[in-house]
């Protein structure tokens, strides 16, 4: 049986024509919405959802073509752009009554976190990144060997055909090394957890790739022209980064001031996976910002 969040419940909500989220829902009060990253599913933020649950609205999506939420074939290269993957969090928070809601998204779920509030300032009232750059800055920032880190990135943004193929060939191999060498605890991601990761991302080869693909595309082109017209984040803005930045050669935190002045930034000391390897620190920085 697949994993829950314990004491929350389960919905399919529809968000798009054709498309509806698997949504986790659980507590009471101002809502915050959860956004999974890769290779995962909304039950990343088990710990965090829980804790939060006490004192708000919480809701963890399944990103569309993620987990147990509706796969879109890409017919035009826009079916898993981050805009709209954001106008599906959007629909998705106002499905469920709320107009307004504070964001806070791991890994590809910032990207699309991101996305909505500068598409949708009025709407995301706090946003929360944890462990990722903002498109533009992260291909800027991605050269020399350093690049080899993210060799998925240049892999799945290849047209279609090649990497489906390959990641499909052997999909448990392809997403269990990045659970594998991306968490400095093994033990933070337990066994039926990793299972439900692999499973679910097994059966989502091809859009999880599109999901890439549209980083390397049309994502770009949108944050382009934010940059181009000065558009920035307006809300208050929490950054967690794990301790990569001297590594890789970039100031990260100066990266970030471009795009929100409203801006805290924080390094955790922990692996990729911080809402799973160390849920504390998580939940007292989403806290703080949801007091700013």
């Amino acid at each position: 049986m697949t994993p829950k969040i314990t004491g929350f419940e389960y919905h399919q909500v529809p968000v798009a024509s054709g498309v509806a989220l698997h949504a986790a829902v659980g507590g009471s009060g101002s809502p915050v919405v959860l956004l999974h990253g890769f290779p995962q599913t909304h039950l990343m933020w088990r710990h965090v959802a829980a804790d939060l649950a006490a004192d708000h609205t919480v809701i963890a999506p399944d990103l569309r073509g993620y987990g147990a939420s509706d796969k879109p074939a890409d017919l035009d290269g826009t079916a898993f752009s981050k805009r709209t993957m954001a106008a599906d969090v959007v629909a998705l928070a106002r499905a469920l009554g709320h107009e307004r809601f504070a964001l806070a998204g791991h890994d590809r779920g910032a990207l699309v976190a991101i996305r909505a509030g500068l598409d949708h300032p009025d709407t995301v009232t706090h946003l929360a990144s944890l462990d990722v750059l903002p498109t533009l800055d992260m291909w800027d920032v991605m050269r020399g060997t350093t690049a080899a880190v993210g060799f998925h990135l240049y892999l799945m943004a290849q047209p279609p055909g090649l990497p489906e193929q390959l990641i499909g060939a052997s999909p448990d191999a392809f997403f269990g090394h990045f659970l594998d060498i991306w968490a400095r605890d093994p033990e933070a991601i337990p066994a039926d957890v990793r299972a439900a990761y692999l499973a679910a991302s097994r059966a989502a080869v091809p859009s999880i790739v599109a999901d890439y693909r549209a980083s390397a595309g049309i994502d770009v082109e949108h944050d382009r022209a934010d940059r181009t017209a000065g558009n920035a984040l307006r809300m208050p803005v929490t950054v967690l980064q794990q301790d990569w930045g001297a590594l890789l050669g970039f100031d990260a935190a100066a990266l970030w001031r471009a795009w929100a002045s409203d801006l805290h930034h924080e390094t955790v000391s922990c692996g990729h996976f911080m809402a799973e390897e160390a849920p504390a620190e998580v939940v007292k920085a989403l806290r703080a910002l949801l007091s700013r």
